[in-house]
């Protein structure tokens, strides 16, 4: 019933926006086009669900059944409010010239205005810009990997980790993944920014370990002088497909963890490493899981603090943002830096770099993006390595996120 719905409410709308191409066009050729490109991707959006079968997961034809509806929907949208703000003013007039039309008058007059082609013209025109924007996501936009480099300073910070560099990355999502050549670039572009650590902030796979499993050898290669550590995010628990027992989800996520290790990941769960040189040492902590609206609250902070002092410079590595407003910034130890990923920027956005920056998922993360601070505290919200259902990125980039620590106070 509801695939039924689904299909009529799509109809309604379709013929609608359909308007648009009439006022332009009276070629019968470009109507068939548009009713074949229009049908083919609802079928096989509908054949890629109908009866989705939760043990496997979701595949890429999926992924690819949901971009292709995304890109046949969100433009028609666009043609849909131009056409309904020309109706705003032409049912008006037709009402009133049925009203205020003479007895007399022809009875075949159409009291309603014919559109006009020049705005049927413009909403075609328009509805192109996402609709190129949505192709060129799923075709580039998905591997357009962006180093961001960031210099933070804290007055605290140990005299030997003065210019220490981290590299985060997060929300690999490996299991999404259809072009082995773009993932090797990205590790290379890693390694080159030789940085002293790299920290990987959960969402390894998008269910299962085996996704991992063809691009160990390709994460093997990444390398730092200090190391490498990582958490868990909330999808590497399995949480989102159905198990035939609830031992193979617990090996599931036990073989998830030795692939980590055998690419050279420190696994932090609820655990913590010191790093040291010179004498002097900061702390990098990882937590569990834990996220607000319904997602796995594995994350215990206190554990995962055990046998760091309130002292030590810290750096916490938390996959969902939420964590930081809900319990990070105001514990008692003081946690100067924050790693996350989680929200992806959505993978659709719209940002210039350093000027502004915008994407719909700021109405459920108040931090969805980039460094913020409070209290004297820092949380950088990366944008995400890979992508998750929508198969590509739209104005918001993969992120390979570069930060170094200084001594000292900003422009002091």
């Amino acid at each position: 019933m509801r695939w039924l719905l689904f299909i009529i409410i799509v109809g309604v709308a379709d013929y609608y926006a359909f308007q648009a191409l009439r006022a332009v066009t009276k070629s019968n050729w470009w109507y068939l086009l548009y009713w074949m490109f229009t049908l083919a991707i609802i079928g096989n959006f509908v054949y890629q669900f109908y009866g989705f079968n939760r043990s496997n997961g979701f595949s890429q034809s999926n992924s690819l059944a949901v971009g292709f509806l995304i890109a046949m929907i969100v433009p028609k949208l666009v043609l849909i409010a131009v056409m309904f703000t020309e109706d705003i003013f032409r049912v008006p007039q037709g009402v009133y010239s049925y009203f205020m039309q003479d007895s007399g008058s022809d009875n075949g007059v159409k009291h309603l205005p014919s559109r006009r082609k020049f705005i049927s013209q413009l909403a075609l025109g328009i509805a192109a810009v996402p609709f190129a924007s949505i192709l060129y996501g799923m075709y580039k936009g998905k591997y357009n990997f962006k180093v961001l480099k960031y210099t933070l300073h804290f007055e605290d910070l140990p005299d030997a980790f003065n210019g220490y560099r981290l590299t985060q990355i997060s929300d690999i999502h490996s299991g999404s993944f259809d072009n082995v050549k773009k993932v090797e670039y990205a590790i290379d572009l890693i390694n080159k920014q030789e940085s002293d650590v790299i920290l990987f902030t959960g969402d390894m796979v998008n269910n299962k370990a085996t996704e991992l499993e063809p691009y160990v050898s390709i994460f093997k290669k990444l390398k730092a002088t200090d190391g490498m550590f990582s958490v868990l995010g909330n999808h590497d628990y399995g949480d989102y497909v159905r198990w035939d027992s609830d031992d193979e989800k617990k090996q599931n996520l036990e073989r998830l963890k030795e692939l980590q290790k055998e690419i050279g990941f420190d696994l932090l769960l609820n655990d913590n490493r010191f790093l040291e040189k010179k004498g002097e040492r900061i702390a990098i902590i990882g937590v569990e899981n834990w996220g607000k609206g319904g997602f796995k609250k594995a994350g215990d902070l206190k554990q995962a603090a055990f046998g760091v002092d309130k002292n030590d410079f810290k750096v916490l590595l938390s996959h969902d943002p939420s964590h930081w407003d809900a319990e990070v910034i105001n514990d008692e130890y003081h946690y100067h830096l924050t790693l996350s990923g989680h929200t992806h920027g959505m993978q659709f956005g719209i940002e210039i770099p350093g000027v502004f920056k915008w994407s719909p998922v700021k109405w459920r993360y108040k931090h969805w993006a980039g460094i913020y601070e409070q209290l004297g505290q820092y949380i950088n919200v990366n944008r995400g390595f890979g992508y998750l259902a929508f198969p590509g990125r739209v104005g918001i980039w993969p992120e390979i996120t570069v930060i170094e620590l200084k001594k000292g106070v900003k422009n002091a």
